[in-house]
């Protein structure tokens, strides 16, 4: 159960970071390296979701 709510977290996470993102997008001040950094981010969680999940998936079968 540890790692459903590791995944629940790491959803959050992912929630959060694209919220930000989305906000840092909307303002044409924001610097492309603080936009960069938040896709980067965002795409860690997302491969790390993505890699709970397969573990998750395996495990069961």
């Amino acid at each position: 159960m540890a790692i459903q709510a590791h995944l629940v977290e790491l959803e959050r996470k992912h929630k959060v970071l694209e919220n930000e993102l989305h906000q840092a997008l909307l303002h044409p001040s924001t610097d492309d390296l603080r936009i960069a950094e938040l896709k980067r981010r965002k795409l860690m969680v997302k491969d790390e979701i993505e890699r709970l999940r397969q573990v998750t998936t395996e495990t069961i079968h």
